[in-house]
């Protein structure tokens, strides 16, 4: 499990292609000290696992059902990340509760300065529009934010300074699409209500 309280932007380093699976190398400071190999990492809100590392180069290995459902299949070399270690019983959960298994692809609509913040309207497939919870969470390339408002299939979200700073949202234009993943909570609830 994550928080969607992004540690660092890593930079992709090479990419190689084999056998059905994607080797991401990604390139992060503080992250790589105290990482081993086969612990879980978030990279772009995706749950991966560390496969190698050599100094500051963590690699990751993605297979295609992973890269044909979240946007890990357009990085490309010298792309910004999201990074963020798993969850430890004892942190704080700043954010809130990522599993690092992403929904769907979500597309940006629109962006605009508002009272100091930078909104986004982010459009999900239409079949995903019951999983958007008006002021709920919901983690976008792996950072928590919250749903300030919904319109059928698209979510707008505030973003601070500090958050456009700190994670690749503030390198993202329109038209580019986002890993989506809605709050845990949420599809729970949602599944029970559903065999009711």
């Amino acid at each position: 499990m994550f928080t969607g309280i992004i540690e660092q932007l890593g930079k992709v380093k090479s990419i190689e292609n084999y056998s059905g699976i994607r080797c991401l190398r990604i390139e992060s400071e503080d992250i790589a000290l105290d990482t081993k190999i086969g612990d879980s990492i978030a990279v772009n809100g995706v749950c991966l696992t560390v496969t190698k590392i050599d100094g500051k180069i963590l690699s990751f290995e993605v297979v295609s059902e992973t890269l044909n459902n979240t946007n890990l299949k357009d990085v490309k070399i010298n792309d910004k990340v999201n990074l963020e270690r798993s969850l430890k019983l004892q942190d704080k959960l700043g954010g809130h509760l990522v599993s690092g298994h992403v929904d769907c692809l979500g597309i940006i609509r629109k962006k605009f300065s508002r009272s100091g913040t930078e909104v986004f309207e982010i459009a999900v497939p239409s079949e995903f529009s019951r999983n958007i919870v008006d002021k709920g969470s919901v983690a976008l390339d792996g950072i928590s934010l919250t749903v300030a408002k919904v319109s059928g299939n698209v979510l707008s979200v505030n973003v601070i300074p500090h958050t456009l700073k700190e994670t690749t949202l503030g390198l993202k234009s329109c038209s580019v699409k986002l890993n989506v993943e809605f709050d845990v909570i949420g599809k729970y609830v949602k599944s029970f209500l559903k065999d009711k």
